[in-house]
């Protein structure tokens, strides 16, 4: 009777080991599948940040490119303005007429 005893108790603490065993592999394999779900949420939200900072530097870019376009278009145009309005020809104006010379007094 006490080899019974002792084979029944020894079945017992068996099957309580690889229960709890068996519980914890199920809290692990839970613990991990929460972790990767928050790990993937955490690379979305990263992948979303980084596609805004990528969408907000382009559009920096084009509007910087823009920018210089307008600039280097509006100082070709000033370049190809003369500096100076064209002046028409006039003819000169007549020279004074010369002073009667004097004779020399004695």
């Amino acid at each position: 009777m006490n080899s019974r005893f002792l084979i029944v108790l020894t079945a017992l603490a068996v099957a309580t080991t690889l229960t709890a065993c068996g519980q914890d592999s199920k809290q692990a394999a839970a613990d991990a599948k929460k972790a990767a779900a928050e790990a993937a949420d955490k690379a979305k939200e990263a992948a979303t940040k980084a596609a805004e900072a990528t969408k907000d530097a382009a559009k920096e870019a084009t509007d910087a490119t823009k920018e210089a376009a307008t600039k280097a278009a509006d100082a070709t145009k000033d370049a190809m303005k003369p500096s100076e309005p064209a002046k028409t020809a006039e003819p000169p104006a007549p020279a004074p007429a010369p002073a009667p010379a004097e004779a020399p007094k004695k």
